[in-house]
């Protein structure tokens, strides 16, 4: 299937906001939809994954008129690391609770516990009325790192390989295909930065992460040439050099770092994301009007980008 789209559900960094000045942008937090290749590839799991899983659980409803002629979900959520702004929607994704979803969760942790060690502590035992233990979905939990490969071929679900098992011939480009890196530009365990491609597409998630003097040249080199970066952008300059309450050092990154990233990898388009939830419509206007361009836009909730038609649209 030729689809690559994506569609941006929370764009929002920190902590969800729900506010009147605060509606044209959006208020919930990371979580950004990918139709790719015939999958549904979830980056992060923020308070926008709720909207999404509403969304998925009514075509499961109307998709047949018993459980055992329903559609199944079928999905796969990437998290950049571990924060609650990134993981808090999962316990209210509703085709979780179903027993006929299928999903794989993945990222990675720095921690002597695993990734679902860490989000059953987080999110479940001690938060939440349910254990993690009683999602009813087919739920796939996978620890990964840099040296892994992350293919879907055909209608299965991913498949995770290191990079010295590939062999020739293990995936083609009518695969969808995504590599990650770990940046530590971002306290305290740092974040992982994903690369998806398909049919010679490519998109790179690069949230939360602090950029450098001169720019991050393993970001560059990593993103190089891609069709579309997703790159924080919670700061102003100003409120990031504030002489009161400075953000050097907070893990994000301002609006011009995102732009000279995009100029330095040659990214044919930006989006602006992860916004500081202090920021309102109109603060972000006013931003936009200093930054956004036809290759520099600004994220808002609900915006769809299509990658094979070059199309961006609300």
């Amino acid at each position: 299937m030729d689809e690559f789209k994506i569609k941006f559900r929370g764009v929002r960094g920190s902590y969800p906001v729900a506010d009147k000045n605060f509606l044209k942008y959006g208020g919930n937090t990371s979580c950004v939809e990918v139709r790719v290749g015939g999958h549904l590839i979830i980056l992060d799991a923020g308070t926008g994954l709720i909207s999404l899983g509403n969304e998925l659980m009514q075509k499961y409803i109307e998709s047949g008129t018993t459980i055992t002629d329903r559609t199944p979900v079928r999905c796969s959520i990437l998290l950049s690391h571990i924060h609650l702004d990134h993981i808090q929607g999962f316990p209210f994704f509703r085709p979780c609770h179903l027993a006929s979803t299928r999903m794989s969760l993945l990222g990675g942790v720095n921690y002597n516990e695993t990734l679902e060690q860490e989000l059953a502590k987080l999110l479940f035992t001690k938060s939440f009325p349910l254990d993690l233990g009683d999602i009813a979905a087919d739920l796939k939990i996978k620890d990964l790192n840099e040296t892994n490969y992350i293919i879907f071929k055909g209608n299965n679900m991913p498949e995770v390989v290191r990079v010295n098992d590939l062999n020739e011939g293990d995936y083609t480009d009518d695969d969808v295909v995504i590599t990650c890196y770990k940046s530590y530009a971002h306290p305290q365990n740092g974040v992982f930065v994903y690369r998806i491609a398909y049919k010679g597409k490519t998109l790179v998630y690069a949230t939360d992460k602090e950029s450098y003097p001169g720019g991050d040249k393993k970001l560059v080199k990593f993103a190089k040439g891609c069709d579309l970066i997703i790159h924080d952008a919670q700061y102003s300059t100003e409120d990031y050099l504030s002489i009161y309450v400075p953000k050097q050092g907070y893990g994000h990154s301002t609006f011009e770092m995102a732009l000279d990233c995009k100029q330095q990898i040659g990214a044919k388009k930006l989006v602006f994301f992860h916004y500081d939830p202090g920021y309102t419509d109109e603060k972000l206007d006013s931003l936009a009007e200093e930054y956004a361009s036809d290759d520099a836009v600004f994220a808002r909730e609900g915006m769809e980008i299509d990658l094979f038609e070059d199309v961006t649209s609300d």
